[in-house]
């Protein structure tokens, strides 16, 4: 038999948390959307909307709360906080989790020190929880203005009627596989790449330039996730190349901004602080590294793009180490 959903909780108030109430909410699910505060609640509640969403109204199903027993007390539970605050967020909420609930990721990004994937992270702070990864091209204002789109969810549970009822619908379609390494290594990694496509747009190398650079890209994303147990195959998919694509070449996408910034010639904080908003792949870039290095995996873009956020490059420097690169290493990286 079929498992359906009535409730779900969103752990978030980001851009992204808000987008998964919203077409959690479209899909006739009661969704408690929990904010950091009383004083965040009120205001996304008067204003009915996200400040990031221009013109995306909160359905009727969509109620916005701090977290409590209450709130949290559903078989569905999303987390869409910065990689960076997993754990604080996590813990926080701890107490309020029952095991019965199902926690569903949809944060691409690992934790800081000693790298995890975030439902490595999840299974730390929540052991008794099963977990599920939802990743592929997803741009929030597209799929908040109605505009078709489809995602990838990652799982080992059973309860995948669940995940499909929550989320499955005419514009939004999902795709169940069990691959979490592959689809987590590729939520990651591509807002590194895409940071990286950024520059390329910023110093006006074309699209043939362009197209090679993500092309390349693909390949450092697989080659590290298969060193750690990802199958290659997830990375020719919407969890990697479909999330790369969208990522590397949407006006929307925060990490793509943030590269082209970085291309021009603005400082680190000066960039961050014009976008506003979270930049994963910055965050990504030095977990990357250390995974790399500790894997003996060849890492060419996240390295040279590593280069010029530290200023040891310009952005034009490090294009041309990567453009003078062997051609029988071009061809195989």
């Amino acid at each position: 038999m079929s498992e359906s959903i009535e409730r779900a909780a969103v752990l978030g108030t980001t851009s992204w948390g808000s987008t998964l109430a919203i077409l959690l909410a479209r899909n006739g699910v009661n969704v408690s959307l929990i904010g950091r505060s009383e004083d965040e609640v009120a205001e996304l509640e008067k204003n009915r909307s996200h400040l990031s969403l221009p013109g995306i109204a909160f359905p009727d199903g969509l109620n916005v709360m701090t977290a409590s027993a209450h709130a949290l007390e559903v078989p569905l539970l999303c987390v869409a906080v910065p990689s960076a605050t997993m754990m604080e967020n996590l813990t926080s909420i701890r107490s309020f989790v029952s095991p019965g609930t199902l926690i569903l990721s949809a944060t691409k990004g690992f934790s800081a020190g000693q790298p995890k994937r975030m439902s490595e992270l999840i299974g730390e702070i929540l052991p008794e929880n099963e977990v599920a990864v939802l990743t592929g091209p997803n741009l929030s204002r597209e799929l908040t203005e109605g505009l078709p789109g489809a995602t990838v969810i990652a799982t080992e549970s059973t309860r995948k009627d669940l995940l499909l009822s929550a989320f499955h619908s005419e514009k939004f379609r999902v795709y169940l596989e069990d691959d979490l390494v592959g689809a987590e290594f590729g939520g990651a990694m591509k807002n590194v790449i895409a940071i990286a496509a950024g520059i390329a747009d910023s110093l006006n190398v074309g699209n043939n330039a362009k197209a090679a650079l993500l092309v390349r890209g693909l390949a450092e994303m697989t080659r590290l996730g298969e060193a750690y147990g990802a199958r290659p195959l997830t990375f020719q998919g919407l969890a990697g190349a479909g999330d790369l694509i969208a990522t590397a070449y949407s006006p929307f996408s925060r990490n793509r901004l943030f590269g082209e910034k970085i291309g021009n010639g603005l400082d680190t904080e000066v960039a961050l602080n014009e976008i506003g908003q979270t930049v994963e792949g910055l965050h990504s870039l030095a977990a990357i590294l250390i995974l790399g290095k500790e894997a003996g995996v060849e890492l060419p873009i996240s390295q040279e793009l590593d280069a010029i956020i530290s200023k040891r490059k310009s952005a034009r420097e490090a294009l041309i180490s990567l453009i003078s690169r062997g051609a029988n290493v071009i061809t195989n990286s």
